[in-house]
């Protein structure tokens, strides 16, 4: 009866842990697409690319 206790609050925990990792990591990984975006609309402000290279570039970015 103890194991199962035991191993019942281990995979809640274990469960907890990896919510709270993929949760970081979907954070980060949206940060760095916000940054790509920025250094596309900064590029084509500067007028670096063409409207359609900056189209081009945000859809594959965003997809």
């Amino acid at each position: 009866m103890m194991l199962m206790m035991v191993l019942f609050w281990g995979l809640v925990i274990w469960g907890g842990f990896i919510l709270v990792r993929k949760l970081l990591q979907t954070s980060q990984d949206s940060k760095q697409e916000a940054a790509a975006l920025d250094i596309l609309r900064q590029r084509y402000a500067k007028g670096e690319i063409s409207r359609e290279e900056f189209e081009q570039m945000k859809k594959e970015l965003l997809q």
